[in-house]
C-alpha cells in the first residue's frame, strides 16, 4: 500500500520524527497500517483517560467557581461540598471557602461565587457567618463590579417569620454594592435537598455559559446530595436506621411540671458512628388522633387514593407536616378559601397581626376558623411540607459504647386556644414507642460544635435543661480518652429536687475530678429566679483566667433567650476583666468564634 509522506506543516511532530516516522511506515501492508491505526488510537484514548475531567474538559478561559458557605449544624455546609463535587465532575476550577474565613482581601479580584447560608432562630446569620455578614453590611464592605458574579441558596424554616433572612440579606447586599446576580435566589424549607441539587446544575449551567465546565446532560447524579446510589446500604437522613428503643426514663423527679426523658437507642448492626457535638435525626409520626380529626374536619374519605396508590390517612401520618403553620400554608388556605379576613392578614401591613393571630396555633385551626365547604385531598395535600426529621444532640460517648445513642428529650406539652397540644416527635417518642419499639434515625453531624483536639485545652460548658446533653457525651468522651485538660459545667433548670438531670453522674464526676468545676442555678428555689449567666457573672474572675488560658467556651440550649444572655454575659465579661470597651470586648469574642473556641448549639 502506498503512503504519501506526513507533512511536517501540519504535524505537531519535529522535522527529524515526521521523517522517521514516514520511513517506518514506509514497509507497511494495508493490514499492519489497519492494525496499527487501532493500536494508536487505543493509546491515545488511555492517556485521554488518565487526565483528569478538571483538566481535559476546562478551557483556561473557565471561571473559577467560589462555594462559600455559612453553617449552623452542617447542613450548609454540606450542600456546598456537594456544589464542589458537582462543578469538579462538569470541569470547573473550584473551591470551597467558609465565611468565617472569608474577609476583604477575598474581594481584590472579581469573584464568581455561588453562596449556600442557613438561619439559626428567627433568621439570625450562623454564627461562623455572623463577622462576615457584619463586614458585607458595614461601611467597609467591598465595592463590587458587575464581574463578580453571584447565586444565593438561603436555607431556613417556613414556620419562621423571617424565613431565610440571611439569605435574602446576603443577596440584595452583593446587589446592593455592584456585584450582578447570575441565577434567582432560592429559598430552600426544611426539605430543601432536592431544591438545592436543582440550583446547583442551574447556576453550573450559567457558569458554563461564560466558558468552561460541560453540560448538565453529560454527568448524571442522583438527585440527593446525601446518599450515593453506589452505597444502597448506607444509613441516612434518606435511609434511616431502625433503631430498637432500650430504655426510656423520665428524668425529673415529683413535683416537676417539666417531662425529661432519658432515651438510649440501639445501633447494633448499623454501622453507624458519631462523634461528640453531632445529633440524631428522629424520624418522626404524626399523632393519629390529630390525623383523624383533621380529616374529620375536612369531611374527607380517610381511605381515599391520593393518586398514586398511597390513601390519605397514611400519608397524612407518616410524610406531612399537619400541625405547623408556614406562610406558603397560609396563602394557599387564602386562595382555596377565599376568605377576606385571612387575606387582610396576609397582606404585609397586617404583619404584627397576623404573628399575634398563629401564636399557639395549628393547622386544624385554621381549618375551623376560615372553613371551606370542598376540597379534595390532592388540593389539600399539595399545601403541606414534607414531614422534617427532629435533630436531638447525642447524650453519649461512641467511644464508651458503640452500639448504643443516648438522647435527652425534653417532652412539649402546652394548652392553648381551647386545644391541648404537643412537640410532634416528642409525643410519638413519649406516648407511643416503647422499649422494644424501632424508630427511623440516622446521624446528623455538626462540625461546628467538638471537643478541641487538644486533650489538655481547657472546656466551659453552659448547658441548662436538655442543653446538658452534649457535655454528657464531652464528659464521657474525655474520660474515655483520658484527657488531662480542666472541665467546667454550668447547669440551671427550675428546681434543685425534681429537675437536676443527671444529678448522680455529675457529681460523681466531681468527685473523680473529671468535672473541675460545676456551679448549677435553680430558677424556682428562690424569690429572685437565678440562671446560667448569673452564676457566670459570680465566677467572672477564673471564667476570663480560663479563657486567657486557652480554654473553649460551649453553649447548648434554648436560643430565643437563654443563648443571647449568656452571650451578653460573655462580653460584659470580657469587658469588665480585660478592661476592653465594648468594641474591643466584641472584637476578643469574634476571635474566639473564628478560632472556634466559642461555639453554639442553641434551637
Amino acid at each position: 500500500m502506498s503512503q504519501g509522506p506526513l507533512l511536517e506543516t501540519n504535524s505537531p511532530l519535529s522535522a527529524d520524527q515526521a521523517r522517521r516516522l514516514n520511513e517506518a511506515l514506509a514497509g507497511l501492508n494495508a493490514d499492519q497500517m489497519t492494525w496499527l491505526s487501532g493500536y494508536l488510537a487505543g493509546l491515545g484514548a488511555r492517556q485521554t483517560a488518565a487526565v483528569p475531567p478538571a483538566q481535559s474538559e476546562m478551557p483556561s478561559s473557565a471561571p473559577e467557581i467560589v462555594v462559600l458557605y455559612g453553617s449552623q449544624t452542617g447542613n450548609a455546609e454540606g450542600v456546598a461540598e456537594h456544589a464542589v463535587e458537582r462543578a469538579k465532575a462538569r470541569g470547573f476550577a473550584v473551591r470551597l471557602a467558609d465565611m468565617a474565613d472569608f474577609g476583604k482581601k477575598e474581594f481584590k479580584e472579581p469573584l464568581n461565587l455561588m453562596v449556600v447560608v442557613s438561619t439559626q432562630g428567627d433568621g439570625d446569620p450562623p454564627d461562623t457567618a455572623e463577622g462576615f455578614h457584619e463586614f458585607m453590611h458595614g461601611r467597609k464592605a467591598p465595592k463590587l463590579d458587575e464581574r463578580t458574579r453571584f447565586s444565593v441558596l438561603a436555607l431556613g424554616d417556613s414556620s419562621y417569620e423571617h424565613y431565610c433572612q440571611t439569605g435574602k440579606d446576603f443577596d440584595a447586599r452583593l446587589e446592593a454594592l455592584g456585584a450582578s446576580r447570575l441565577h434567582e435566589r432560592v429559598d430552600c424549607d426544611v426539605d430543601y435537598e432536592e431544591a438545592a441539587e436543582r440550583w446547583i446544575e442551574a447556576v453550573l449551567d450559567r457558569y458554563a455559559e461564560l466558558g468552561g465546565g460541560t453540560n448538565q446532560a453529560d454527568q448524571e447524579q442522583p438527585v440527593t446530595a446525601t446518599a450515593s446510589a453506589s452505597q444502597p446500604s448506607t444509613y441516612s437522613k434518606k435511609n434511616p436506621f431502625q433503631a430498637e428503643v432500650l430504655e426510656s426514663i423520665v428524668l425529673n423527679g415529683r413535683g416537676s411540671d417539666k417531662e425529661t426523658h432519658h432515651i438510649e437507642l440501639s445501633l447494633e448492626g448499623s454501622g453507624l458512628s458519631y462523634e461528640p457535638g453531632d445529633a440524631i435525626g428522629i424520624v418522626p409520626q404524626n399523632d393519629p388522633a390529630y390525623v383523624d380529626e383533621l380529616i374529620d374536619r375536612l369531611r374527607m374519605d380517610a381511605d381515599c387514593d391520593l393518586g398514586d396508590g398511597r390513601c390519605l390517612r397514611d400519608a397524612l401520618l407518616t410524610e406531612y407536616e399537619v400541625t405547623t403553620l408556614t406562610r406558603p400554608f397560609l396563602e394557599h388556605w387564602a386562595d382555596v378559601t377565599d376568605a377576606a379576613e385571612l387575606r387582610r392578614l396576609m397582606d404585609q401591613e397586617s404583619r404584627d397581626e397576623l404573628r399575634d393571630w398563629v401564636e399557639g396555633r395549628h393547622i386544624i385551626d385554621v381549618i375551623e376558623h376560615f372553613p371551606v365547604e370542598q376540597i379534595d385531598a390532592e388540593t389539600f395535600t399539595k399545601a403541606l411540607r414534607k414531614l422534617p426529621p427532629r435533630l436531638y444532640s447525642i447524650a453519649s460517648s461512641y467511644q464508651a459504647d458503640p452500639d448504643e445513642v443516648h438522647l435527652t428529650v425534653g417532652i412539649v406539652r402546652y394548652e392553648t386556644h381551647g386545644r391541648s397540644r404537643g412537640g410532634v416527635t416528642t409525643t410519638y417518642l413519649a406516648d407511643r414507642v416503647e422499649p422494644g419499639d424501632t424508630v427511623p434515625v440516622y446521624v446528623d453531624r455538626n462540625k461546628n460544635f467538638k471537643l478541641p483536639q487538644n486533650d489538655a485545652a481547657p472546656i466551659i460548658m453552659v448547658g441548662p435543661g436538655t442543653g446538658i446533653a452534649p457535655f454528657r457525651a464531652f464528659l464521657q468522651e474525655r474520660e474515655e480518652r483520658g484527657a488531662q485538660g480542666q472541665n467546667w459545667l454550668f447547669f440551671g433548670d427550675r428546681r434543685f429536687r425534681a429537675d437536676f438531670l443527671y444529678q448522680s453522674e455529675l457529681l460523681d464526676y466531681r468527685r473523680k475530678g473529671l468535672l473541675n468545676r460545676l456551679d448549677v442555678a435553680f430558677s424556682r428555689d428562690q424569690t429572685d429566679k437565678v440562671y446560667v449567666q448569673h452564676r457566670m457573672r459570680e465566677n467572672a474572675q477564673d471564667l476570663y483566667a480560663w479563657l486567657q488560658n486557652g480554654a473553649h467556651f460551649y453553649v447548648c440550649g434554648d436560643g430565643e433567650r437563654m443563648a443571647a444572655d449568656v452571650h451578653q454575659a460573655l462580653l460584659d465579661i470580657v469587658r469588665d476583666q480585660g478592661g476592653l470597651d465594648e468594641e474591643g470586648a466584641a472584637e476578643y469574642v469574634r476571635e474566639l468564634q473564628q478560632a472556634k473556641r466559642y461555639q453554639r448549639d442553641v434551637y
